[in-house]
């Protein structure tokens, strides 16, 4: 027999004692909430109302009145929801709220972590670099160009993209953007061996600027075979300047080479634009110009490095293939005529030790010593001759 209401103390009936015994021992549920003093008093006096209208009600026209009555009553107005219906619910809601809570703390965390994602679509910055990624490559130079490239956003450049912010962006990978003219007879020369002048001058810009090996810092043998070893200031220049570098002698007048302690070009493309052309001022020789730029992503080197540099070196080199039987010269072999070359984004204050030096934006905000007070000149501008750019140590405004 159930304990009444009365012997608890409780407005909790025996059915509700009962449900909320059986769901404490399966572990779930809630206790049923006991009705407040006011609230028992409110249902004893309508449980009276109703017993006396149940026996004024007794008969055939008693019987009528309170189906009357019940039906313009709303359901559940005195009882409110069903039990279960109510303790559904509250679970439903309580489900919603935290999986609206875990969305929404996640959505802090990453904004926390990465709020450009937000802030880059608010400004436009996502809709302009998604536009660049998908740009077409630039076509071929033939001709130099009247004015810089123009200015990108300025991004800063990531492991995964390394060429972001970058008019570079568009330009060609490494070899490809070396491209040769078509060859003609000129200065005496076959069509042939202006052909063999362009294709071995190609080859020393390759071996030059974009050899792993040489960027690594190592002895660029392959380039320095394609000079004629008797030219004392063409590769024997270059043969001391790798044997000892100074400010007088220095291989990155020919050669794109990086300190391995400090730094490594990051992944496999190097950027490149430029141009090749041929003419010749005298009878038995061939004169090969080139103008090119090269764009080099770099990390520390060290494990984990995950910020990126970019180092933008322009070359301006002419050299001459001359027939020996009428020039005095090693057969095959070039020899070095004119040479010009400016780095942007490089220490200049570490000249003479016979590496580039790139500059990363976390040390140059911690550098003891005062930026560079030269001027400033924007790396990818091609139109002008290297020889016309700045002697003074200062600054790029983009890299």
């Amino acid at each position: 027999m159930g304990t009444s209401d009365d012997a608890r103390g409780t407005g909790i009936s025996d059915e509700e004692w009962a449900r909320f015994v059986e769901q404490a021992a399966a572990g779930v549920g809630e206790a049923p909430v006991e009705p407040s003093a006011r609230a028992r008093m409110v249902t004893e006096r309508l449980r009276r109302e109703d017993e006396e209208r149940a026996a004024r009600e007794k008969g055939w026209k008693g019987r009528k009145a309170r189906k009357a009555r019940e039906a313009a009553e709303p359901v559940g107005w005195r009882t409110g929801p069903a039990w279960q219906e109510m303790e559904g619910r509250g679970k439903g809601k309580r489900r919603l709220k935290a999986t609206a809570a875990i969305v929404f703390i996640a959505a802090l965390a990453v904004l926390a972590v990465r709020p450009e994602l937000v802030i880059d679509r608010l400004t436009g910055k996502t809709e302009a670099r998604e536009k660049a990624a998908n740009a077409a490559p630039l076509a071929a130079e033939t001709a130099r160009p009247s004015a810089a490239p123009p200015p990108e956003d300025p991004d800063r450049p990531t492991l995964q993209d390394p060429f972001r912010g970058s008019p570079a962006r568009q330009w060609a990978d490494g070899a490809a953007g070396i491209e040769l003219p078509e060859a003609k007879p000129t200065g005496g020369l076959s069509r042939e061996q202006v052909a063999d002048a362009l294709a071995k001058t190609g080859r020393l810009l390759v071996a030059a600027n974009l050899e792993p090996a040489t960027l690594r810092g190592e002895r660029p043998q392959v380039a320095l075979e394609l000079l004629d070893p008797v030219q004392d200031d063409g590769r024997g220049l270059m043969e001391r300047a790798l044997n000892r570098p100074t400010k007088d002698a220095d291989p990155l007048a020919l050669f794109s080479r990086f300190d391995p302690a400090q730094a490594r070009v990051h992944g496999d493309i190097v950027k490149t634009r430029g141009r090749m052309w041929f003419d010749s001022t005298r009878s038995g020789e061939v004169l090969v110009h080139s103008d090119y730029t090269f764009v080099y992503p770099l990390v520390r080197a060290r494990a984990g490095a995950d910020e990126v540099a970019r180092t933008i070196v322009r070359r301006e080199l002419t050299v001459a293939l001359a027939d020996p039987e009428r020039i005095a010269a090693t057969p095959g072999k070039l020899q070095i005529v004119s040479w010009a070359e400016s780095a942007g984004n490089d220490d200049c204050s570490r000249d003479g030790e016979g590496y580039l030096h790139p500059m990363f934006a976390s040390e140059q905000q911690t550098r003891p010593d005062p930026r560079p007070s030269g001027p400033v000149t924007d790396p990818y501008d091609r139109s002008t001759d290297v020889s016309a750019l700045p002697k003074e140590c200062g600054t790029v405004f983009r890299s």
